[in-house]
């Protein structure tokens, strides 16, 4: 008999299970392959899974509950959930649900969450895949820097190109360096830039406010930079950028007794390691804003000595 090109709703096909089971269990052989003929037919199920369903006992046989949505049927813990999300900086749900319980007692403990016994029992009953639909509408898009880099082609042949995958340092010294631009989604005229030198053995970060890009400011850093990191700068590792790719960090770097070495062009994986210190580190708590002139330098520059000031006392090496 031929399956129906539509298969019935779930509910009805339970229904047509449900129906035809007893008849099913109590009849012959030769009846038996007319009536799960008859339901295959009906419910479009495999012939192994429908035999299955019919010889279940009536007592197994169940429907399935339907509950309204969560966010229809109690907003209190929506909103707990959601504010719990945001204290933990926006985690994705399979990271959020198995400590949710600890950090729904911290939050009422301090008094920034109230919930009832039975709003938090829903609450810590939700699944991970339940939690990532409802926090799925709460996501917005994160705003994107843009990439201001402009190619020095004059030195390339001067300096060799190193991918991410070469990078087996165990020897502290080695650094990635990157430029962020804060210019506000808006690259016309002047604004400040992080210079970001990051350690590929240790991890070790630290973040330095360029007033300018050039050559000069990126040098002036450069040298700031080495009274910072508590080893020897041996070497560093840039992308093409003219601000890097100039006579004047050339000349350092050979003054100075440092490997020099570059990224492919548009292959930001060459600096992987600073460029996640970028996403982690910069952008997180300077944003995305537009900075300029010298008392915003300052003021980034004192930012980010306090984090500095913070990472050291928390014994966290690689933070700046």
């Amino acid at each position: 008999m031929p399956r129906l090109a539509r298969p019935l709703p779930a509910r009805t096909r339970r229904q047509v299970v449900e129906q035809v089971a007893p008849r099913y269990r109590e009849a012959s052989f030769a009846q038996k392959i007319l009536l799960l003929d008859a339901v295959v037919a009906a419910t479009g199920y495999a012939r192994k899974y429908a035999i299955t369903l019919l010889n279940q006992p009536a007592e197994r046989t169940h429907t399935i509950q339907q509950h309204p949505p969560l966010s229809h049927s109690r907003p209190e813990v929506l909103n707990a959930l959601f504010f719990a999300w945001n204290v933990a900086n926006w985690i994705c749900a399979k990271r959020l649900i198995p400590f949710l319980p600890t950090l729904i007692d911290a939050l009422e403990r301090h008094g920034h969450l109230h919930l009832s016994e039975e709003n938090r029992n829903h609450l810590l009953r939700v699944s991970p895949a339940t939690a990532e639909r409802l926090l799925h509408t709460q996501r917005q898009p994160a705003p994107q820097g843009l990439s201001t880099t402009k190619a020095g082609s004059l030195l390339k042949h001067q300096i060799p190109i190193r991918t991410f995958q070469q990078w087996d340092e165990t020897q502290p010294g080695f650094l990635e360096a990157d430029l962020v631009a804060h210019c506000g989604g808006q690259p016309e005229g002047n604004f400040l830039h992080t210079l970001t030198l990051t350690d590929i053995a240790t991890g070790w970060t630290e973040c330095l406010p360029l007033l300018y890009r050039s050559p000069e400011m990126v040098e002036a850093a450069l040298l700031q930079a080495r009274t910072l990191f508590p080893f020897p700068i041996l070497g560093i590792d840039t992308d093409n950028g003219k601000e890097f790719l100039n006579e004047t960090i050339l000349a350092y770097c050979e003054r100075e007794h440092l490997t020099f070495t570059r990224g492919r062009p548009e292959c930001k994986n060459d600096q992987c390691f600073v460029e996640q210190k970028n996403g982690a580190v910069v952008r997180p708590f300077v944003g995305h804003g537009r900075f300029v002139g010298e008392q915003a330098s300052r003021q980034l520059g004192e930012l980010y000595r306090d984090l500095r000031r913070n990472s050291r006392h928390d014994g966290h090496g690689d933070q700046p």
